[in-house]
C-alpha cells in the first residue's frame, strides 16, 4: 500500500547500522533532532552517546539483528568493514560483513516489515583506475574483475542486492523501498578512519612527495553534507511518488579539487612544509603493489604492519575522479554547505598535534619498519631462489 503522503521522522522507530563510528553516530543525531527513536547499532559503543540507545551487536549475526529491528521504519545501513590501510587485506572479513551482512540487514527488513532502507554506497562501485570526469549515475558498475581491492568489489556487490530489493514484499504485505548513496572522501572535526592515518604521516615524514598530475581531481564530503543527504534520502523513499526507492546517488561537496592541494591548509595549519617533490603514479603503484605481496606473507604470519598506501588507496588519490550530484539535488532535495579544513586543523592543534608541541621524541618512523620488512622479504626470496636452483 503507497503512502499518500512524505512522513517525517517524528515518533518512528530508526535503526543506523555502524552506529558506533564517526558518521553513523552523526546520522543518528540528526535522526534524533528530528524526532526520530535511534538505535546505534555496532560493535562498539560509540563514545559520546548523549540521549541515543546502543545495542551491541553484528550484522553478521542474524540473531543479533532480530530485537532491534523489531517495530523500525527506517534503517540506514553504513556498517562496513576494509575500506583503507591493512583492512583492505582481510577479505574473508571484508565479505562477511559487506555482502553477507547486507543480506542480513535485508532478511531482517523482510522478516520485521522494515519498509524503508538507505544504503551507505561508495564512489568506487563506479570507479577503478580510469578518469571519470563529471560522472553521473547513468554510468555502468565497474567489472568485478577490473576492481584492485575486496572492499570496492563487495561494496559493489552489496548495492546491488540493496537496489535490486526495491519492492520486494515484506512479511506485512507492505513492500520495501531501498535507496543506495554513494560518497567518497568523508572529512570533518573528530573524523577517526582517515584524517588520523594523514596526521600520523605529516608528522612522521611520510607526507613528503606528492604524485600524479597536479591537475587531477577528485571530490570529498563534509560528514554534515553526507548526513544531510542521507536524511533527505530517507525521506524521498516516502511519500506518493517514492521519488529515492531503487535510486542510486553520488554524494560530495560538489566542489573537486586536487586531492594533495585539499590537504595542504592541515599540513601548513598544522606547522610544516607542503611537499615540492612530484613522484610519477606508475612507481608510486608499484610500491603499492609490491607493499601488498610483502603483507600477504608478512602481514600473516610476523608482523601485520600498515601499509602506506595500498594501489586502490593510490588510484583514489591520484587519478581525476568526480561526479555530478545534480541527480541528488533535483530528486532528493541535497543542498551541500561549503567547508573547509580549518575546523580540522583546529581540532588536530587542539590534541597537542602542533608541530611545535610535539615531543621530538618519537618511535620509529613506520616508513622504515616497511622498507625493512621489504629488505627481510627481498633476501629471504632470493635465498629460497637460490636453494631452489
Amino acid at each position: 500500500m503507497a503512502d499518500k503522503k512524505m512522513v517525517d521522522y517524528k515518533g518512528l522507530k530508526v535503526v543506523v547500522t555502524g552506529g558506533g563510528g564517526y558518521f553513523g553516530c552523526k546520522l543518528g543525531r540528526a535522526l534524533r533532532d528530528k524526532g526520530a527513536d535511534v538505535i546505534l547499532f555496532d560493535l562498539k559503543k560509540p563514545e559520546k552517546m548523549e540521549d541515543l540507545t546502543f545495542y551491541k551487536g553484528s550484522v553478521c549475526e542474524k540473531n543479533d539483528l532480530e530485537t532491534v529491528f523489531q517495530g523500525a521504519t527506517f534503517v540506514f545501513h553504513s556498517a562496513s568493514y576494509g575500506m583503507s590501510g591493512r583492512e583492505q587485506l582481510n577479505k574473508d572479513l571484508i565479505e562477511q560483513v559487506n555482502i553477507q551482512g547486507t543480506k542480513n540487514i535485508l532478511e531482517a527488513c523482510y522478516t520485521h516489515s522494515v519498509p524503508y532502507l538507505v544504503y551507505t554506497s561508495t564512489y568506487n562501485v563506479v570507479f577503478g583506475h580510469d578518469e571519470i570526469i563529471n560522472g553521473n549515475e547513468s554510468l555502468p558498475y565497474l567489472p568485478m574483475d577490473q576492481h584492485t581491492d575486496h572492499y570496492s568489489r563487495t561494496k559493489s556487490i552489496a548495492e546491488q542486492v540493496v537496489l535490486s530489493s526495491n519492492q520486494s514484499p515484506l512479511k506485512d504485505g507492505n513492500v520495501l523501498k531501498t535507496t543506495a548513496l554513494r560518497p567518497n572522501g568523508i572529512y570533518g572535526e573528530g573524523e577517526q578512519r582517515h584524517l588520523p592515518r594523514i596526521v600520523s604521516y605529516i608528522e612522521r615524514g611520510l607526507f613528503a612527495f606528492t604524485y600524479g598530475t597536479k591537475d587531477n581531481k577528485v571530490d570529498f564530503v563534509h560528514v554534515d553534507n553526507l548526513v544531510h543527504a542521507h536524511v533527505m534520502a530517507g525521506l524521498a523513499l516516502t511519500g506518493p511518488n517514492h521519488t529515492a526507492a531503487g535510486q542510486a546517488y553520488f554524494i560530495s561537496d560538489g566542489r573537486p579539487v586536487n586531492n594533495f592541494e585539499f590537504f595542504r591548509p592541515l599540513v601548513e595549519g598544522l606547522g610544516y612544509k607542503f611537499p615540492t617533490i612530484n613522484i610519477p603514479l606508475k612507481i608510486v603503484y608499484f610500491i603499492a603493489f609490491i607493499t601488498e605481496i610483502i603483507h600477504s606473507v608478512v602481514g600473516k604470519y610476523i608482523y601485520n604492519f600498515q601499509p602506506i598506501l595500498t594501489r586502490t588507496e593510490v588510484h583514489k588519490t591520484g587519478v581525476t575522479h568526480y561526479f555530478s550530484i545534480n541527480k541528488a539535488r533535483h530528486e532528493i532535495g541535497y543542498s551541500p554547505i561549503k567547508y573547509d579544513l580549518q575546523g580540522v586543523v583546529s581540532y588536530f592543534k587542539e590534541r597537542g598535534h602542533d608541530r611545535k608541541a610535539l615531543n621530538k621524541h618519537s618511535s620509529v618512523s613506520p616508513i622504515l619498519v616497511n622498507v625493512a620488512i621489504a629488505i627481510i622479504f627481498t633476501l629471504v626470496m632470493l635465498s629460497w631462489i637460490r636453494i631452489s636452483s
